[in-house]
């Protein structure tokens, strides 16, 4: 039976996560018609939130920064209601915690740090390191060095002139939270612009939660733009096949969904290899830390942990408070218990009766990024055919964002 054909659009957009939003909304803004087709039941890909028993529950940890060009030419910050983290970090070990802080916005934790055991070899290398990526236009990092020339982050911190301790203590732990993997073998330029965004913005965390971001910008797409519970089997020459059998008409199609659906629609293009973390979140009736503060493990027993209602109270119903701990991998057995024992050192605080309330597993959760890594790629994949995502630009919200921005460009000049 021939497959049922809809009227057709300017462009299908496959996948309603942050690239493919931020796509539509730039071709819908040039007077194209758009659909945009999701296989799940909401938009956000890997940026969702639910509520359950009164406490939002984000799909894994996740932060929001502020600083990200896109974001703010994307999306009204005043309306998420932002709640931030402090600005800086709580690095636990066995020496005792290490408060690292941003001098610009709390100097006297910043001069404590010194005290705190930051010897002035570091605290100069930092210094340096901040004014040197803070202070040139974007585009001065992105092009210094060349992709050619890059190298990873472990080799670029070592040749800022940071001790192998402080990169131990602080550096390893925290950037492990951030790429999602431990030996610092990111690109040394997309170091360099995470910690740009770092220091130009706040991290946050909407009050609603993390999907209330791609919400957001779907809010802004005229009503039936986008289609929910509509997986897409194939990409066909005329447009899209359903999964229902209906096919829907397109001058072009956009793909913008996660690495699996995207290695099955788009079997020649080249994906990178992702990053797996896991998040448990657990409720308390105590609350086992006073401030909005990020904490990292020097032991790397998990990548951080925070206590969300800390940051949003929102996160959590009234009298409870709501703690997450994220690890790289997987949820073996025993793991679980590991990250329990982990919390109750950190925190000082009895475990036992922390309630696990939630346990996500992220397989796609970050593209790897590598030296030498392309800090953006066309989309362009054929004719009428786009790829996009974080895994085409830099593994980020802005990565995301730029991509779609990028693939609503190169369209519309392709098909003026």
């Amino acid at each position: 039976m021939a497959p049922k054909m809809q009227p057709g659009v300017d462009a299908v957009v496959v996948g309603a996560g942050m690239a493919g939003l931020a796509c539509a909304a730039d071709l819908v803004a040039a007077g194209r018609s758009v659909r945009v087709l999701e296989a799940s039941g909401t938009v956000g890909g890997r940026m969702r939130s639910q509520r359950r028993d009164g406490f939002v529950l984000d799909r894994g940890f996740q932060v929001f920064n502020t600083s990200y060009p896109q974001v703010r030419r994307s999306l009204d910050l005043r309306a998420l209601r932002l709640r931030p983290f402090y600005p800086g970090v709580l690095a636990h070990g066995p020496g005792g915690p290490l408060r690292v802080a941003d001098p610009t916005r709390r100097w006297h934790d910043a001069v404590a740090a010194v005290r705190g055991g930051v010897g002035p070899r570091d605290m100069a290398a930092l210094a340096a390191l901040s004014a040197w990526t803070v202070l040139p236009p974007a585009r001065a990092l992105k092009a210094l060095p060349s992709a050619a020339r890059d190298t990873t982050a472990a080799r670029a911190l070592a040749g800022w002139g940071f001790t192998e301790d402080f990169v131990a203590r602080f550096f390893r732990p925290f950037l492990s939270g951030v790429f999602l993997e431990d030996g610092l073998a990111t690109s040394a330029r997309v170091l360099h612009l995470v910690w740009r965004s770092m220091l130009r913005g706040s991290l946050c965390l909407p009050a609603d939660g993390i999907g209330a971001v791609p919400r957001r910008l779907a809010a802004g797409l005229p009503d039936g733009t986008v289609i929910a519970d509509a997986p897409v089997q194939a990409l066909t020459p005329q447009g899209v096949l359903l999964v229902d059998g209906t096919e829907l008409g397109a001058r072009a199609v956009v793909v913008a969904t996660g690495p699996a659906a995207a290695a099955r629609l788009v079997p020649d293009a080249e994906l990178p290899a992702y990053r797996t973390v896991t998040t448990y979140q657990f409720a308390t009736p105590d609350k086992p830390l006073d401030e909005p503060m990020l904490i990292t493990d020097t032991r790397m027993r998990l990548l951080n942990t925070c206590v969300l209602s800390n940051i949003a109270p929102t996160y959590a119903p009234p009298g409870a408070h709501l703690v997450q701990a994220s690890v790289l991998g997987g949820d073996p057995p025993g793991a679980h218990a590991r990250v329990r024992a982990a919390l109750a050192d950190i925190y000082q605080a009895d475990t036992a009766g922390w309630e696990l309330v939630d346990t996500a597993t992220i397989t796609d959760a970050l593209p790897a990024m590598p030296a030498g890594l392309p800090l953006s790629r066309t989309t362009r994949i054929a004719p009428g055919r786009y790829l996009c995502g974080d895994h085409r630009a830099t593994g980020s919200v802005q990565g995301a964002l730029a991509s779609g921005a990028r693939a609503a460009r190169e369209l519309l000049r392709d098909q003026p």
